[in-house]
């Protein structure tokens, strides 16, 4: 005969507890009942688990290893519990989000960790994209929550939250560095710009070229690592390179124009906001908060 997963949780409940009568009270059963099952736990095993120490019940070295490879076995049902109590309660069991990939991510992160705490029974599935795919994705109205670099006639249907600072950067080594200053979008176009697109992008046979090259690259983390490694240079977030910036690996061009450029950033919902369920609404307002303009 096996030993059974209630067995297991009342052995943790001993060993977190320390005592076999508060953990009979926390499982709201009689100290004889939890002991009897202890002892018949231990039987089926052949291994001796616990051993009291003064008036303290702690496991024995066999207790202390079999537990420990129970332990995530039990989590995962405590959690499956959980989960389904908040199903229950009518909480939402799963939330799409679509982000811009230019957002700050310490922002996000910070909102989604609260989230978290809120709600640790509502999955977020974020679907990250780049601003050339704002608009398709936003059309499509899958998702419940955006945040996104729209066209211009959709920002009025959004609420804006920031606006991204992207700036010319190069690498300290990189030869425009060494030309005067400031310099103009002639010199520019003699050397490689790296740029951040979409793979639909990537792949159209003409597009418009505004340097000698042009290399593309489809997530922001590589294109920063291009531009740091002395391939081309390029126009990043500020925020995402300050690092790199105040050691010096990076540094700003000095242009006749356009050495910033801002990106606004919306916010749009799938819905009217007063119709946001409790979990919608709430993500919302921890995005809200870390963006004040």
């Amino acid at each position: 005969m096996k030993t059974t997963l209630e067995q297991w949780q009342l052995l943790q409940a001993v060993v977190s507890y320390g005592s076999f009568a508060r953990a009979a009270e926390a499982f709201n059963r009689s100290q004889s009942s939890l002991s009897y099952q202890l002892t018949l736990m231990q039987e089926r095993l052949g291994v001796t688990l616990l051993t009291i120490v003064g008036r303290r019940a702690e496991l024995t070295a066999s207790g202390q290893q079999l537990l420990a490879q129970a332990l995530p076995l039990l989590q995962g049902f405590e959690a499956l519990e959980n989960r389904s109590r908040a199903l229950k309660r009518g909480e939402r069991a799963r939330l799409d989000l679509v982000v811009d990939s230019i957002f700050p991510k310490d922002r996000l992160f910070s909102a989604l960790r609260c989230f978290q705490q809120a709600y640790p029974s509502t999955q977020i599935h974020l679907t990250e994209v780049l601003r050339s795919e704002s608009c398709a994705v936003l059309q499509q109205r899958q998702a419940d929550v955006y945040i996104i670099t729209p066209s211009a006639e959709m920002m009025r249907q959004g609420k804006l939250l920031l606006e991204v600072n992207f700036v010319a950067v190069v690498r300290h080594s990189h030869p425009l560095l060494d030309l005067p200053a400031p310099l103009s979008q002639d010199v520019l176009m003699r050397y490689p710009l790296i740029e951040i697109v979409s793979r639909e992008q990537q792949q159209l046979p003409y597009r418009q070229i505004t340097a000698s090259e042009n290399w593309t690259f489809t997530t922001i983390e590589t294109a920063i690592e291009a531009v740091s490694q002395g391939v081309g240079y390029g126009w990043l977030p500020e925020e995402r390179i300050k690092n790199q910036l105040a050691c010096g690996e990076l540094k700003l061009l000095p242009l006749r124009q356009g050495m910033r450029r801002a990106t606004p950033v919306y916010l749009f919902l799938n819905q009217e906001e007063e119709q946001l369920d409790d979990e919608t609404a709430l993500l919302v307002s921890l995005i809200n908060g870390r963006c004040p303009l």
